[in-house]
């Protein structure tokens, strides 16, 4: 279905000219298989050869231009030996050597006699001037050295075949037809397309890579609104399918209420306002609940799930692990029981009978609740009538995830959970499709979490504070950023630091990390909760879903080297009960800049959002949520920590385009189709109403 003006640019890298199978398996693993790929990979930095001095005023570490003469080449009696070659001018002499050099090549470029520019890093050598390898070799008049982009490498690449790579892709690219508003173009002062590639490829000056610079700023809006055009056709075909009305007589809710030991926050009332709205509507429901840490998510989703079953119909809630999914399944099994609603567990661990008694339980009706992981939307996995999918942590989905699995009923409401504060930014490229409701309060009784930063060498003194924790009643987390020791990185592992503590404190200490098989991590999580392990030593295994209101004392070891938005998710394991808490956040000193605003920010504050807002501009979209999320899209142009108004716009114009042209049939639509198709956005493309 893709363009045929854009099949040159999905070729692969090996049907570059001078780049063999070799060079393309190194380039490939650098920027990607295809020559949009390299297209898309911004330079990072630029060589600035414009210096061109005489040889007494080169000087070492600086990269240069010299215009030489070749004097003398002086070959080496061993191959275990450089060749070189000495140069002058009427200044002073160069010595350019060459390690594992071919003699006759280096005698083809550096002929006797003849005068040659060089380019390259000026080294010294003793008291003389020396230049290993150098970057440009040519006869006078036959190069033009001035800026060259630098580009991110893998180990084997030079940077000259990464160059040559992506100029022949750049001049592979075909003159399209234009996307953008020429009006919004004219304002903004921004080239066609084709002209903003070939600038940000050929940058005259280091401030060329600025990303204020017209030609990344009209590239970073092209990528971002291809994003916001993708997630607002998906938006268009969920509201385009029949919806339902869905209004209950309030009965099972009231009774979960009757047995809820706290009363609904302000901002709970208000998001459930704005949920039984959108239930109630004809169209289809597609709503973010973005609720931080404690401030009660779970509640809110089994009301909207209770309005559901009020009228005959089921529910279903989706999460990104198997024990969150049992988390889940336990604490809705205890707020549902005094209604009577019937819950059920399906994860990919549940085999034969048991399952098949589950499946039957969702295709006849009896099961009212089904509470699962990714097996939830399995193709055997069929409801009598779902009417609402509540979908905990999507950013661990994808959209098309979301699509399958209200695609299991007739007009199925969507309510996206996260626990992880998303700046206004990140929420439109990973949530741009659905409307947001916020929980802002923590249920009355919770209290403030004590944060104390120590340097990781007061270690002993943690294991006695954790001692006395320990004879308060209280459980501890003890986080360690890796499972094993790792000879180059210095940082404490899971396993060690478990030895440790065992020998202090006994069968009292648990472990937990990711290589655990699920079975042996729920029965260890399960002691934590309610057995003989009072000290869990984890890696971020724990840093979502799991809920002992008992645990008041959080270690983190290395706090440096988590993003803000992750120690803020870790810290949100303590804090769940009404007792006081304490989060120690342990630092190899010195710290850096950045380090030291980071943890500053974690003592000073337990908002959400403010610490997510943080996180982006410290470290950048990328990685903002602690890793790299499969539903969170890479921007390979759009910076989001620079570009937030661009994406506003994107967001903005997006919607309207679909207003006015739904199908994308206008001559503007059929080019925003080949955008789509260019940033790869080809899914989005079928939510079209003419394909």
């Amino acid at each position: 279905m893709r363009p045929e003006i854009l099949f040159p640019l999905f070729a692969p890298v090996t049907s570059l000219k001078g780049i063999g199978q070799r060079f393309a398996t190194l380039v490939e693993r650098a920027a990607g298989p295809r020559l949009v790929d390299l297209l898309w990979s911004k330079p990072v930095g630029v060589i600035d050869r414009r210096f061109s001095p005489k040889l007494r005023d080169a000087l070492p570490g600086q990269i240069a231009t010299l215009t030489v003469q070749v004097d003398q080449h002086l070959v080496p009696g061993s191959s275990r030996h450089p060749y070189r070659v000495r140069c002058s001018d009427e200044t002073g002499q160069i010595t350019l050597t060459f390690f594992r050099a071919r003699g006759d090549y280096i005698e083809k470029i550096l002929p006797l006699g003849q005068v040659r520019v060089i380019s390259g890093k000026v080294e010294a050598y003793g008291d003389q001037l020396q230049m290993s390898h150098p970057d440009h070799i040519a006869a006078e008049g036959e190069i033009d050295l001035a800026v060259e982009p630098i580009y991110p490498l893998t180990a084997g690449l030079s940077l000259k075949i990464m160059r040559r790579a992506v100029q022949g892709a750049v001049a592979r690219a075909p003159v399209l037809p234009e996307w953008q508003d020429p009006a919004f173009i004219a304002r903004r002062q921004w080239p066609l397309w084709l002209d903003a590639l070939e600038t940000l490829h050929n940058p005259a000056a280091p401030e060329d890579l600025a990303p204020e610079v017209p030609a990344r700023q009209r590239l970073a809006y092209d990528e971002l609104l291809a994003d916001q055009l993708a997630l607002a056709l998906v938006r268009a075909h969920s509201k385009r399918q029949p919806g339902r009305t869905i209004a209950g007589d309030g009965r099972l809710r009231r009774q979960i209420l009757a047995g809820l030991p706290f009363e609904l926050t302000g901002s709970q009332r208000r998001a459930l306002d704005e949920i039984d709205a959108d239930m109630a509507a004809p169209e289809r429901m597609l709503r973010l609940l973005q609720g931080d840490v404690g401030s009660g998510k779970t509640v809110v989703a089994l009301l909207a799930l209770a309005n559901a079953i009020e009228i005959g119909a089921q529910g279903a809630l989706m999460a990104p692990t198997e024990i969150l999914a049992r988390q889940h399944f336990a604490t809705l099994e205890k707020l549902a029981a005094p209604a009577g609603i019937r819950i059920a567990l399906l994860t990919g661990r549940d085999k034969g009978k048991p399952r098949d008694k589950v499946l039957a339980g969702l295709g006849d009706g009896t099961i009212q609740l089904a509470i699962g992981t990714h097996a939830l939307f399995q193709q055997d996995v069929r409801f009598a009538d779902l009417a609402v999918a509540v979908i905990d942590e999507q950013h661990k989905f994808g959209v098309e995830q979301r699509v399958q699995l209200a695609s299991k009923g007739r007009g199925v409401d969507v309510l996206v959970m996260t626990a992880t504060p998303i700046p206004r930014s990140l929420q439109l490229t990973s949530y741009g499709d659905l409307d947001a409701s916020r929980l802002t309060e923590k249920p009355a009784g919770r209290q403030p979490i004590k944060t104390v930063l120590l340097p990781i060498d007061r270690l002993d003194e943690v294991a006695d504070a954790v001692a006395r924790a320990l004879d308060r009643g209280a459980k501890v987390y003890w986080v360690c950023p890796l499972i094993e020791e790792n000879e180059t990185i210095d940082l404490a592992a899971a396993e060690e630091r478990h030895a440790q503590l065992a020998r202090r404190f006994g069968a009292r200490v648990g472990l937990l990390h990711g290589r655990m098989k699920p079975a042996e991590r729920d029965r260890v999580m399960e002691d934590f909760a309610k057995g003989a392990v009072d000290v869990l030593i984890a890696t971020t295994v724990i840093e979502v879903g799991v809920d002992v209101p008992s645990a008041t004392v959080m270690v983190i070891e290395h706090a440096e080297r988590f993003g803000l938005a992750q120690l803020h998710q870790l810290r949100g394991r303590i804090g769940r009960g009404t007792g006081a808490s304490t989060c120690l956040l342990l630092y190899a000193p010195p710290l850096g800049e950045a380090g030291t605003e980071r943890l500053k920010i974690m003592r000073e504050t337990e908002d959400g959002f403010l610490i997510a807002e943080a996180d982006l501009r410290l470290r950048g979209a990328g990685e903002v949520l602690g890793t790299r999320q499969s539903g969170m899209p890479e921007f390979r142009l759009a910076d989001l920590a620079h570009d937030q108004e661009l994406l506003s716009i994107a967001h903005d114009e997006s919607r309207l385009v679909l207003a006015r042209d739904p199908d994308l049939a206008t001559p503007r639509g059929q080019s925003l189709r080949t955008l789509l198709y260019l940033f790869e956005r080809d899914a989005a493309v079928k939510y079209l109403r003419s394909g």
